[in-house]
């Protein structure tokens, strides 16, 4: 009896709003918005696993109805395994005279067949610095500002210096018209 998985990676059936997908899957799995965009983050969700035919079938089709494409997948089938081409031979390689535009060009042997994809790539030659060496640029001086100071002179001292002068009190109110009851 072979099981079956269900898994998401973000698509919607053709001519559906993807605002509406999202609020029919959240109602459906009563999940919060978090993770309704998380589901739709693009990377490949397994939402339910270990079903059978029946049930995989049943998930499969009340996800469509809410707009969403999902992938069926039964978990018991073989998986056929590939087997790489071995690596050409290394060969002794002697240093060969890299042309003036290829100076500074980093050029590595693969370690495996892995890394051979790579034997091609034209990359900088970064170097790596000491350690403890400061990687930052050197900052310049900060320069004081240039202000304009011609218009203010210094007053001798004990002189008065402009001080707001307090305001003098106002009259009192006239209550002359207010009377004591017994």
């Amino acid at each position: 009896m072979s099981r079956y998985e269900i898994a998401f990676s973000g698509q919607t059936v053709p001519g559906a709003q993807l605002e509406t997908v999202k609020a029919n899957l959240a109602r459906l799995f009563q999940a919060d918005a978090q993770r309704i965009e998380l589901l739709f983050s693009g990377r490949r969700m397994v939402i339910k696993n270990n079903l059978d035919a029946e049930a995989a079938e049943k998930y499969r089709s009340v996800i469509e109805r809410a707009g969403a494409v999902v992938e069926v997948v039964d978990m018991d089938a073989q998986i056929e395994e590939i087997e790489l081409a071995p690596p050409p031979p290394a060969e002794p390689v002697s240093a060969p005279v890299q042309p003036a535009a290829a100076q500074g060009r980093l050029k590595v042997a693969p370690r495996d067949e892995y890394m051979a994809a790579f034997a091609d790539v034209d990359a900088p030659d970064f170097g790596l610095a000491p350690v403890g060496t400061d990687l930052q640029d050197e900052k310049p001086d900060a320069q004081a500002p240039r202000v304009d100071l011609s218009q203010f002179s210094v007053a001798p001292v004990g002189s008065d210096m402009g001080q707001a002068k307090p305001e003098p009190a106002a009259p009192a109110p006239d209550t002359s018209h207010l009377k004591l009851q017994d």
